[in-house]
């Protein structure tokens, strides 16, 4: 093996320990290292580096975040959102452990054929795919999640989808680790138009006297139907 060969593994192998999962498209800094694909491929046929599946790669020996296959499918989906009980899982609100990765798309969007990881596709208005996303950086990847209270309020209105048990299960925790809040809960509630639907629930579930007089503030809000909005 050449020395200028094996400075080349060793930047690439640096580079995908600094990076976690790499996807061959967002391969420029191995190209301005001057490492070519043919080296990327030499690590695969030796074993230092996977192929998760086409265009993706981390090192073999790579300690895994458990919360890789986040971040597989948003490199697959980029205009995509985690959601549903995926987000649940994220945020540690659930106990379930989905097999699929849920992931939110524009209605009218294309819904690209990925074979790995499972991803399981939802469809969300304009507005209800931008509000309460928060980005995450795993393994290397930025993955957009929906926020705790985002994703509490998307299960009640797709719990005909994923159960309303694991909805509820959603709220309780949300509440009980105060990731989310009443207030927060009302707003989104609000303005996708189920909070109807969610307010014997939050009502069932608001245990201490703090939350209960935050509560009936919140309820007294309700008495007004909301405007419904163009994209809602």
């Amino acid at each position: 093996m050449s020395p200028q060969t094996r400075t080349q593994r060793e930047t690439a192998r640096n580079l995908f320990r600094q990076k976690g999962l790499v996807r061959m498209r967002d391969l420029r800094d191995l190209r301005d290292a001057e490492v070519g694909a043919e080296t990327v491929a030499r690590l695969v046929r030796e074993g230092a580096v996977t192929r998760v599946a086409r265009g993706l790669y981390h090192l073999t020996d790579a300690t895994p975040d458990t919360r890789r296959s986040f971040a597989e499918a948003s490199a697959f989906v980029p205009k995509g959102v985690v959601c549903l009980t995926s987000a649940l899982q994220f945020h540690e609100l659930t106990l379930q452990m989905p097999s699929a990765v849920w992931i939110a798309i524009h209605r009218t969007g294309w819904k690209p054929k990925v074979g790995y990881p499972a991803i399981r596709f939802v469809r969300f208005s304009s507005r209800a795919l931008k509000e309460g996303v928060k980005r995450h950086l795993i393994e290397g990847i930025e993955v957009p999640i929906f926020e705790p209270a985002k994703t509490i309020v998307d299960c009640f209105r797709y719990r005909n989808k994923i159960g309303l048990d694991i909805a509820l299960e959603g709220l309780r925790e949300g509440l009980r680790t105060k990731r989310a809040t009443p207030d927060q809960l009302w707003a989104f509630a609000r303005t996708f138009r189920v909070w109807s639907v969610m307010r014997p629930y939050v009502e069932a579930t608001v245990a201490n006297g703090a939350w209960v007089s935050q509560y009936r503030r919140l309820g007294s809000r309700s008495t007004s139907r909301p405007r419904p909005r163009r994209g809602d």
